[in-house]
Parts: structure tokens; C-alpha cells; sequence
């Protein structure tokens, strides 16, 4: 394996009296599609803004391919592209010309500059509407609109902070395809988003934030391993020592009686329901439902309010 993309050690960022970041460690590998998730206040934008070089950690070390990285690293942070929560598109302009002053920006001109826009509109399928204002834009075209900007120069590693918030189905089927395909393509990227949903298709190594520290980091597959599959049989009831011996069966984690059914934890459905079966049961339904990342997600974080 190379040198990571980044490589964060022990990350503090304070404002005032209140530490947004303590003590973050992270390392991101060339190619990743990488999941960041936390509750409100977890710390996830100001993490992407130190990972953008738009702010500096107050202690910590970070390096970009190997080399210190901040602020001031102008030519490095060339290399990164950003799409943020609040839409970076000027409303008045065109889809084009948002694409243009952007991409002037990172130095692109001339032919070299068109290419990239006609590329860009294509990838985000807006170049039939290349030439009308942004303000005239469906939610979803806008945020399109934004993934263009945040790629329009090139970059090696594209930031997203909540890349589908308000956009229809199309709009968000589109956005996953197209990052899909950058990141097979050799981008790497860094995704953050509430819709758990989005994190578990996408992302198969996953860092979950909460107050400002990194409470789990793992691939998909071994977050969503943390917690049980959820096997409910619908029944009649039967007695409290039937009970004790399902618990005993090898496999069974819990077991408990609901409202018309048995309702068994356990990490293998599979196995353990001919088990249930030859212990005499005999189930109207069965239904069986495997962790997602949610249900992991609220286990590590909790339930209660983050306003």
C-alpha cells in the first residue's frame, strides 16, 4: 500500500472554550470512497474544512500525500476539491459561467478550460441547460451543478459534505452513479451525509464522529457485524421455560416475547432457525432483518436529541 492521501494524528480544533476536534486520528487511503458520519455537532464539517486547508488544526499533525498540510499550502490544496453543504454556485450566472470562474480560479484557460466545462456539464447531465441561470435551477440540478464546481479543475480527492440534501430521486440516483464512477476512475472521496442509507451503499470503509472524537472506524462490513440480526417469529406464546430454552440454543444472543411473536437476536439467522424449528415451534411468519447501518449508528451514538 502507498503513501495515504491523508494522515491525520491526534487533530484538536478549539473555538474559544469549545473543542470541536479532540484528538481525531484517521488515515485515508488513495482510491478510498470513505463514509464520515455524526450527529449534529459531531465535528464532521469543521474535520472537512482542516481536510479542504481551509482552516488549521489548533494542535496535531496532518499530511497531504506524505507532506504537512494546512492553510498555507496553496499549490497542495490545488489537488483538492470541495462541495459543500450550502450551495458554492452563483445563482446569476449560468451553469457554464459558474464553471468558467471557477475553473479560472484554479488556473485553467483557454482550450484546456472549455474541455474541462464541456466534460464537467456532461458528467452532471446539464448541457442542454448549459446556458440558463443557476437561480432558475431545480434543487437537484443545483446540487449537480455543485459536484461540477468541485470538479471542474481536477482535483486528486473530492470532499463532500452532504451532497444530496433536498434533491429528488433522479438528482440523487445521478449524484451516486457519478461518484461511483469518479472514484472508480482513481478519485478518491470522502463522503459525509445524514442519510445513512447513502453511506451504507456507497462507502465500504466508514468513520463515525461524536463529540469531536472518532468513536469507530472499520469497513461497512464490520460495523454493521457489531450487531445482531433481528429474528422475529409470529407465535403463539408459550411458557417462560420454553423460553429459557431457546436462549440456550448455541447462537441465540437474546430472546424475548412481543406482541404476537418471539423476537431472537442472534449474529447467523440462517443456522440458528432450524434450531428454532426443532425445538417445537411452529411460526405462522418469519421475518428476518439484519443490521444496517442506522441501527449501528444510534447503538454507538445514542438516541437522544442533537439540536
Amino acid at each position: 500500500m502507498g503513501t495515504p492521501v491523508f494522515h491525520l494524528a491526534g487533530i484538536r480544533k478549539s473555538f474559544g472554550r469549545t473543542e470541536a476536534l479532540a484528538g481525531v486520528s484517521l488515515t485515508v487511503e488513495a482510491g478510498e470512497l470513505f463514509g464520515l458520519l455524526g450527529p449534529n455537532g459531531a465535528g464532521k464539517t469543521t474535520l472537512l474544512t482542516i481536510l479542504a486547508g481551509l482552516s488549521g488544526a489548533t494542535s496535531g499533525d496532518v499530511k497531504l500525500s506524505g507532506e504537512p498540510f494546512g492553510p498555507t499550502a496553496r499549490d497542495a490544496r490545488k489537488s483538492i476539491g470541495l462541495a459543500t453543504q450550502d450551495l458554492a454556485i452563483y445563482p446569476e450566472l449560468s451553469a457554464r459561467e459558474n464553471l468558467r470562474f471557477f475553473g479560472q480560479l484554479y488556473g485553467l484557460r483557454g482550450a484546456d478550460l472549455a474541455a474541462r466545462i464541456g466534460e464537467m456539464l456532461d458528467a452532471v447531465a446539464l448541457t442542454d441547460r448549459a446556458d440558463q441561470r443557476a437561480g432558475t435551477f431545480s434543487g437537484g440540478m443545483k446540487r449537480r451543478l455543485n459536484l461540477a464546481v468541485a470538479l471542474v479543475h481536477g482535483p486528486k480527492v473530492l470532499l463532500l459534505d452532504e451532497p444530496t440534501t433536498g434533491v429528488d430521486p433522479q438528482s440523487r440516483n445521478h449524484i451516486f452513479e457519478r461518484v461511483r464512477s469518479f472514484n472508480a476512475a482513481g478519485l478518491t472521496v470522502i463522503y459525509t451525509s445524514h442519510y445513512m442509507e447513502e453511506v451504507q451503499a456507497l462507502c465500504p470503509r466508514i468513520g463515525i464522529l461524536d463529540g469531536g472524537r472518532m468513536i469507530a472506524c472499520d469497513t461497512r462490513e464490520d460495523l454493521l457485524g457489531r450487531l445482531d440480526t433481528a429474528l422475529t417469529l409470529t407465535v403463539d406464546r408459550q411458557s417462560d421455560a420454553s423460553l429459557a430454552r431457546i436462549r440456550a440454543l448455541a447462537g441465540v444472543n437474546g430472546a424475548e416475547w412481543i406482541d404476537g411473536g418471539l423476537r431472537v437476536a442472534t449474529p447467523d439467522a440462517p443456522k440458528l432457525l432450524p434450531a428454532l424449528l426443532a425445538s417445537g415451534m411452529q411460526p405462522s411468519a418469519i421475518d428476518v432483518k439484519p443490521p444496517n447501518l442506522e441501527s449501528v449508528f444510534l447503538s454507538l451514538t445514542g438516541r437522544a436529541l442533537r439540536d
